[in-house]
């Protein structure tokens, strides 16, 4: 797959994720719907991989490769799911736009990449602020959304800090490969965090948008999207990749 394939792909993709993650928490429970989402993924990715006879790396530098990779699926999804309850999709748009900004400050102090120049520090800030004008009405919070715009304040962070981390580790894994691995390590996070906030029942109704919310999410968002995303993340910098979420508007 060619690289501006790949970062088409991811843009049209995640341009419709944060409101089919809304979509998702509305019957079911929010981290159970973003573990179903990453368990159906994980799966899928398996069978592919195994059809299309694409080795999944054990060794140690593709196990760390994966950890960090799942700072931004589990922690920084986790986050968002929660966080949906919270504040509206416009938000997330708007908070996720600080993305290329801390890749680019994660970048500079973990891959010793040069400083940002200071039409790419105007530029970044224009385009958040350009975020805020388009979603001003979604921007108008109470106290009851704090610990929403706490916790994507931390997705933000994870997702930006993940990708700079796998770039760091400089394993050459196969997209595929790399979504896998990533997606089976986030499964025991998510697992754990739905049982520490009182595991809430699995109620699944096939005659709802939560459940094909959750299948949309799973191979396009999940699989198709995080494949697109490793295979650029391989080729261009943390900060650049980023980018996408100012294009977007949107989060992973």
């Amino acid at each position: 797959m060619s690289i501006p394939v790949a970062y088409l792909a991811v843009v049209l993709i995640w341009s419709t994720t944060p409101l089919t993650i809304a979509w998702s928490s509305e019957t079911i429970d929010p981290v159970l719907a973003g573990w179903l989402r990453m368990g159906i993924a994980a799966l899928l990715g398996l069978m592919l991989l195994a059809v299309l006879r694409i080795r999944l790396p054990l060794n140690a530098r593709a196990q760390l490769a994966y950890a960090y990779a799942s700072l931004g699926v589990f922690g920084a999804m986790c986050c968002t799911y929660i966080a949906s309850r919270y504040v509206p999709s416009g938000l997330i748009s708007i908070i996720f736009g600080l993305a290329p900004i801390l890749s680019a400050i994660f970048g500079m102090g973990l891959l010793n990449e040069p400083a940002l120049r200071p039409y790419r520090w105007v530029a970044s800030a224009l385009a958040f602020v350009g975020l805020g004008v388009i979603f001003t009405d979604d921007v108008v919070l109470g106290r009851e959304s704090l610990p929403g715009v706490f916790l994507l304040l931390m997705a933000v962070s994870l997702f930006s800090l993940s990708g700079v981390l796998v770039k760091r580790t400089g394993a050459q894994v196969h997209p595929l490969a790399h979504t896998v691995g990533a997606l089976l390590w986030s499964l025991p996070g998510f697992a754990l965090t739905w049982w520490l906030m009182g595991a809430a029942p699995l109620v699944i109704d096939p005659s709802t948008r939560a459940f094909w919310s959750v299948l949309y999410l799973a191979i396009f968002g999940s699989l198709i999207g995080f494949v697109s995303y490793f295979h650029v993340l391989r080729h261009l910098p943390p900060s650049t990749v980023a980018l996408v979420t100012l294009i977007t508007r949107f989060s992973p």
